[in-house]
């Protein structure tokens, strides 16, 4: 797997993180600048995610995808809104991200 891959997927997760960090922002799409940058930034996060597809198979792409993002989109929330994680938040999110080594390390996903 190619190392432009992974930087798009890379680029995608932030986008999207971004993304739904204004979501929340727009307050339901009625602040115009958060709403617009949110849409944007989904645009942006779709369109790395569908170049990094060229060489990462889907399905890790995806799982890497949501996992980080659920992840990043916790921090975000409990740094921008003040919605701090609990334990169980917090275990949830280590059996995803466990989840989403497994499917990397150990699956036997084909690359075409």
């Amino acid at each position: 797997m190619a190392a432009p891959g992974w930087l798009f997927l890379g680029l995608a997760i932030l986008a999207e993180t971004a993304g739904t960090t204004l979501l929340k922002a727009s307050e339901q799409f009625t602040r115009l600048v958060p709403a617009v940058a949110c849409v944007v930034c989904y645009g942006a996060s779709l369109y790395c995610l569908g170049l990094c597809l060229k060489t990462i198979p889907l399905g890790v792409a995806y799982a890497v995808w949501s996992a980080a993002g659920i992840a990043l989109i916790v921090a975000s929330g409990a740094l921008f809104f003040g919605q701090k994680p609990d334990f169980w938040t917090v275990v949830g999110l280590l059996l995803i991200v466990g989840g989403v080594a497994v499917v990397y390390l150990l699956g036997k996903t084909p690359t075409r």
